[in-house]
């Protein structure tokens, strides 16, 4: 800590500004509201309803005024120290710019790897997996419910043959890999695992994340597949697993993504994601873990809005937040555990179908606020996403916004640079504030499970997202193509189309797997891991047996929903 000289005036009390200076600033606000500020509004009235994307109003003007409560030791501390308001790294971006990963992932396993190949060459830094609808809900694509959904949202993977074929020629032992995955993510990361060890790569040596976040997918994205309780314990297995054995990996990617795309509020998206990860901490200390132990490997994912200052705020906030919360609440003592470090995602649900290139400006500025709020990791959203998968030019242009931002806009030259600024900091203060106390609530309402039982959380959400289309509808919040500023003659926009021949050859694989594997070796590792999810077992060692003798996600997947049942939501009013 660096203490402050006795002889700088302008350090009272802890706080940064003089208490004499305040009192005269006060006067002298007050004396030009009445007076420059009267006559410029009596010659040009103000806008009404000013407001950030979360519906909070904005003053006209913030001064020390409003920060006049700031301890910069307490509240702001230097870059890569406690509280991390700064950021997690002393140097962030001027050691090197956050990770490149471009969200991609189409078609059979073989079209993803050339588009992954491709971004690589074009200077992408990480992968990251998307993931079609079949696979996200633990079906092979030649299920009856996988009927249509072949790659069109992501890749199709239903046996160790296709993750074999999806990372081959990749150097998995040299770039991290994030693969978007929740109820089946134990079976998706053994695929991952069993496919790197053949070959050469020990799992020790991998580095990634695995989002693996299924308390979210109950709250927002509803891609559950059994009840909270066992879809729980296959979270902290894996946690305990990768803090065994895979130093490197992220084990869970605590996602707030979802709910900010399903309506939330930036309040509402950084609360209900740290309450999701005060619930897996308690889940994995429950399970004997230790908090230093498995802390470090926690990683976020947030959604960008449009909301330039908001956006930043809400990173500034979620890594102090954290931190006191991993230090008061759980008496970490281990500076990573403190670290909330986080990967970053442009709004999807902000990108438009009308004037769809007006998206690039979109992503550039949500992309700038993530990189101002210091994220380790990007992905930025293509302008053709709003209507179908990106295209690999679309695809192009969004990873091109990234490095103009790093090597032409001149913010990663300097660590947190707009730390200081009066909006700033007491916007900061106040998503903090707004976070604590939706966190103090969902803990008396009994936690995150009970929230997710009694509807808390879908009826907050439905409640802001409702709000914010009666303000769009009603043009209190201008959408620019949409409510304002509309063309009649639409943009022509390429897309991408998903070949069914893709399905075909997909479909032959998936066959000549089941016939050319052992079959008795798959019957007993299923029948292992039926023992190890009736009982206490970690699932992990079980499921990579499972794969490695080639089973199928789906069959691997039905274990799970023999022993756990299916979950179906309770109506919520």
């Amino acid at each position: 800590m660096i203490e402050q000289k006795p002889t700088e005036p302008s350090v009272k009390q802890g706080t940064l500004f003089d208490k004499a200076e305040l009192e005269r600033l006060t006067v002298n606000k007050a004396e030009w509201e009445a007076t420059a500020v009267q006559k410029s509004i009596e010659r040009v009235p103000e806008r009404k309803n000013l407001m950030t994307t979360s519906s909070v109003p904005v003053q006209r003007l913030y001064t020390p005024l409003d920060n006049q409560n700031l301890d910069y030791t307490r509240d702001l501390g230097f870059p890569g120290t406690y509280p991390y308001t700064r950021g997690v790294q002393p140097t962030m971006y001027r050691a090197k710019p956050w990770t490149m990963r471009m969200f991609a992932g189409f078609g059979t396993a073989e079209d993803t790897n050339r588009r992954f190949k491709y971004l690589l060459q074009q200077g992408q830094t990480g992968l990251s997996t998307a993931f079609d609808m079949a696979t996200l809900y633990g079906y092979d694509t030649d299920h009856p419910k996988a009927a249509g959904e072949f790659g069109k949202c992501g890749v199709a993977i239903s046996s160790l043959a296709d993750m074999e074929i999806l990372f081959a020629d990749l150097p998995l032992d040299k770039i991290t890999t994030s693969m978007t995955i929740n109820s089946p993510a134990p079976v998706l990361w053994a695929m991952y695992i069993a496919n790197a060890e053949k070959q050469g790569f020990p799992m020790a040596s991998l580095g990634g994340t695995l989002q693996n976040d299924i308390l979210k997918e109950y709250i927002a994205q509803k891609e559950f597949l059994f009840p909270p309780e066992p879809s729980l314990r296959l979270v902290v297995d894996t946690i305990e697993f990768g803090t065994r054995f895979m130093p490197k990996w992220n084990t869970i990617s605590i996602s707030g993504y979802h709910i900010r795309e399903a309506g939330a509020t930036a309040v509402q998206e950084l609360a209900f994601t740290l309450a999701d990860g005060l619930a897996y901490v308690d889940a994995a200390l429950e399970r004997g873990l230790k908090i230093d132990e498995f802390a470090p490997r926690l990683s976020f994912f947030f959604d960008v809005h449009n909301d330039f200052f908001e956006e930043i705020a809400k990173f500034r906030a979620a890594r102090r937040l954290w931190a006191r919360l991993m230090k008061e609440r759980y008496g970490a003592k281990d500076p990573r555990s403190m670290m909330l470090r986080c990967h970053a995602q442009t709004a999807g649900v902000s990108l438009t179908a009308q004037q769809p290139e007006n998206n690039i400006v979109r992503t550039a500025i949500q992309a700038l606020a993530a990189v101002l709020g210091g994220t380790q990791s990007l992905h930025t959203n293509s302008l053709d996403e709003a209507l179908a998968l990106p295209t690999e030019k679309a695809a192009l242009i969004a990873l091109r916004t990234q490095q103009i931002i790093a090597h032409e806009s001149g913010v990663a030259n300097v660590v947190d640079p707009l730390g200081g600024s009066y909006f700033l900091e007491e916007l900061t203060d106040q998503t903090e504030r707004a976070a604590l106390a939706y966190i103090e609530q969902i803990d008396s309402l009994g936690g995150v499970l009970a929230c997710i039982q009694n509807g808390f959380f879908q009826r907050e959400i439905a409640e802001s997202a409702y709000r914010y289309q009666q303000e769009i509808d009603a043009k209190k919040r201008v959408i620019v193509g949409v409510n304002e500023y509309v063309m009649d003659e639409e943009v022509p926009v390429p897309t991408l189309y998903v070949d069914y021949e893709g399905q075909k050859v997909h479909l032959e694989r998936l066959n000549r797997i089941r016939r050319e594997r052992d079959q008795g070796a798959v019957r007993e590792a299923l029948d292992r891991l039926r023992c190890a999810a009736e009982g206490t077992e970690n699932t992990m060692p079980f499921i990579l047996d499972a794969v490695k003798a080639y089973a199928t996600l789906g069959e691997i997947m039905d274990v799970f929903r023999t022993v756990f049942g299916e979950y179906m939501e309770p109506a919520v009013f």
